[in-house]
């Protein structure tokens, strides 16, 4: 299956997630697969990422999760509210991984939790986020 063309415009115009080395692909089952490796540019110490790369993950994450589903009705989704739990740190060198699955999904607001491991299989971070769909011609989609 081909990627949605309002996925191919976030993916081109999604500098941040650029930035700290995000990107996503799809499985075999078109599942969103988050992936991150840890390098000296997410360090909050010599070792251990900051917390807030690890919550960029997961808000990019939960919101192509959120993308997926509604851009086949040409909408995009923005972040009403996030929560991120953390359970282990993340280390130089760690390629992170977050997986997603949507809780409820109404007209507009999408309720979506994920989860992000490491190489080890170790959790990360748990979080979720409610999301509003909305047109995506207000963002020139």
């Amino acid at each position: 299956m081909s990627e949605h063309l309002i996925l191919q415009k976030y993916r081109a115009s999604n500098l941040f997630g650029a930035n700290l080395n995000m990107d996503f692909a799809f499985d075999e089952n078109d599942e969103v697969i988050y992936t991150m490796e840890i390098s000296e540019n997410h360090l909050a110490t010599p070792i251990t990422a900051h917390g807030g790369a690890i919550a960029g993950m997961m808000d990019a994450l939960l919101g192509v999760k959120g993308l997926s589903l509604v851009a086949d009705e040409m909408k995009v989704v923005s972040t009403i509210e996030f929560k991120i739990s953390y359970f282990h740190p993340a280390y130089k060198g760690d390629v992170l991984t977050g997986r997603a699955s949507v809780l409820k999904r109404g007209q507009r607001i999408l309720f979506i939790e994920g989860e992000i491991v490491n190489q080890k299989n170790e959790l990360i971070a748990k979080g979720s986020g409610t999301f509003n769909a909305y047109d995506a011609i207000k963002v020139n989609y």
